[in-house]
């Protein structure tokens, strides 16, 4: 994997890597469960970049199109499996399972080698005035053949 900070998509799938700061964990220095989710945060952002979605045009062409819009986590499973620790290097891995009208659903793991750390479930839901709306046609597109 390059050194990018965006990670990358190979296969597919969004791989990027995480280092463990003192700001991520507890006094014992165990990863914070909620820092997960910032990680996680991270690679679906990146990965959205890497599709060749620039995030500034995209969030232009959205506004024309459905103003008033965001992109809102509807629901997640996630299951901790093991810790991480200060200064581990995780490898968080972003793959789309389904691209459907409204919304995408994403499976997510972070990853110390070949230690599997975390697991979820993420579903993103494209909203406008507080209702569900169509997923612009280029990201879809997009995501659909990564």
């Amino acid at each position: 994997m390059t050194g990018s900070l965006e990670g990358e998509i190979r296969d597919g799938r969004h791989q990027m890597r995480v280092r463990v700061y003192f700001e991520d964990t507890d006094s014992g220095q165990i990863v914070y469960h909620a820092s997960f989710l910032r990680f996680m945060e991270r690679g679906r952002t990146n990965y959205l970049r890497l599709l060749g979605m620039n995030q500034q045009e995209l969030l232009k062409e959205a506004r024309r199109d459905v103003p008033g819009f965001a992109f809102v986590v509807r629901s997640m499973s996630i299951d901790f499996q093991k810790p991480a620790i200060l200064d581990d290097l995780i490898e968080v891995i972003t793959v789309p399972e389904d691209v459907r009208g409204a919304s995408i659903i994403l499976l997510q793991e972070c990853r110390r080698g070949d230690d599997l750390l975390v697991t979820a479930r993420v579903r993103v839901a494209f909203i406008s005035g507080g209702k569900a709306q169509r997923i612009p046609k280029a990201l879809r597109l997009a995501m659909e053949g990564a």
